[in-house]
């Protein structure tokens, strides 16, 4: 293990890893060298990704020597729906409709989808569930194993909701 793979790690362990872990997700190093850092994100990537600047300023304030941090999934990602599996963003909207949002709307909460790129479903939830406190929870234990099971040509999901913007949210974070 290089000096810079060792900092690295040590910083992930300090600062990252707890949060990743709690949102559902994995990262190791893949690799480290000339002041770039590569972390493979597993479990739940999803729940990693908003997460990316934030992780990226931690490790590079922790280790001065990397001038970038780049995340990646294992293996070579689905590029878009397989085939056979029609278009990913139309199917995502029809399972989110059927089965996601009548369960929602008792909170007044509905969930969208704001786009697909490479098998990534990105979501925005609004009304109730946008700023809730249980939102992240609805979206990893809920919506996102719904998805993989219904879209196997999904590669993971990612939450774009501006969670700040909430203006109603069902379950207020004071209320907790």
């Amino acid at each position: 293990m290089t000096d810079l793979t060792a900092a690295v790690q040590a910083a992930l362990e300090r600062s990252v890893l707890p949060s990743v872990i709690a949102r559902g997700g994995a990262v190791r190093i893949a690799a480290a060298g000339d002041g770039i850092v590569t972390l493979e994100v597993t479990g739940s990537p999803g729940a990693v990704f908003p997460l990316a600047s934030r992780i990226e300023a931690l490790i590079r304030a922790a280790v001065p020597q990397v001038a970038a941090v780049r995340l990646v999934t294992p293996g070579p990602g689905v590029p878009g729906p397989q085939p056979g599996t029609g278009d990913l963003a139309e199917a995502a909207r029809r399972v989110l409709d059927a089965e996601v949002n009548p369960a929602i709307a008792a909170h007044r909460g509905h969930v969208s989808v704001a786009g697909v790129t490479d098998g990534w479903i990105k979501i925005r939830l609004d009304g109730g569930c946008q700023g809730c406190s249980l939102a992240e929870v609805t979206v990893r234990q809920g919506i996102e194993p719904l998805l993989r099971t219904r879209l196997p040509a999904m590669t993971g999901l990612i939450d774009v909701t501006d969670h700040e913007a909430g203006t109603g949210p069902f379950f207020s974070p004071e209320k907790r």
